[in-house]
């Protein structure tokens, strides 16, 4: 079954920077899109940042271009979001799933806890 493993989160003062890990299973993850998304608290799930399946295209969403990277790793099945000169409003669970503009599948992680905060 398709099983999404966030890592990384933790609490970061503003500035600071954070480097999040999910390893993916039960599908072929060289095959597709991958995505980072967030929800905040009282606030709906949005899509983070987004990369093809050979990592040629990534896309932003507004508010993290600039500072924040999304990468892969197709032979450890791992996609990857580094986050710089973070902010309080970055403060959400982070979650990772397939697709490129909308998640691939209904399942989702555990998702990884990221708290910006002085």
């Amino acid at each position: 079954q398709v099983q999404f493993v966030e890592s990384g989160g933790g609490l970061v003062q503003p500035g600071g920077s954070l480097s999040l890990s999910c390893a993916a299973s039960g599908f072929t993850f060289g095959n597709y899109a991958m995505s980072w998304w967030r929800q905040a608290p009282g606030k709906e799930r949005e899509l983070v940042a987004a990369i093809t399946s050979v990592g040629g295209i990534t896309k932003y969403t507004d508010s993290v271009k600039g500072r924040f990277t999304i990468s892969r790793d197709n032979r450890k099945n791992t996609v990857f979001l580094q986050m710089n000169s973070l902010k309080p409003e970055d403060t959400a669970v982070y979650y990772c799933n397939a697709g490129f503009r909308r998640p691939e599948y209904d399942y989702w992680g555990q998702g990884t806890q990221v708290t910006v905060s002085s």
